[in-house]
């Protein structure tokens, strides 16, 4: 993602592909909701001190989850 093209907090953002190892070790619940949002449109809430991009979500029961992402991992929304 170019400086030009950066998500900034607040914007929507899709995560076109899971980071490799990002699944890993997680309950099975977890898994699926994450692996549910690729390429869905999701919250960019922030980036944290490594630079990782901050996605807020709701799964399809309505619980939140935050995961932390390479920036290079998600893409701005177009429709937003």
């Amino acid at each position: 993602m170019t400086k030009l093209n950066k998500a900034k907090p607040g914007d929507v953002v899709v995560l076109e592909r899971l980071p490799p190892g990002l699944l890993k070790g997680l309950p099975e619940e977890d898994q699926i909701a994450i692996s549910e949002i690729v390429g869905k449109p999701v919250l960019m809430v922030c980036y944290d001190d490594d630079g990782r991009a901050e996605l807020e979500f709701a799964d399809r029961n309505g619980h939140r989850h935050s995961i932390f992402v390479d920036p290079g991992s998600i893409r701005r929304n177009r429709d937003s």
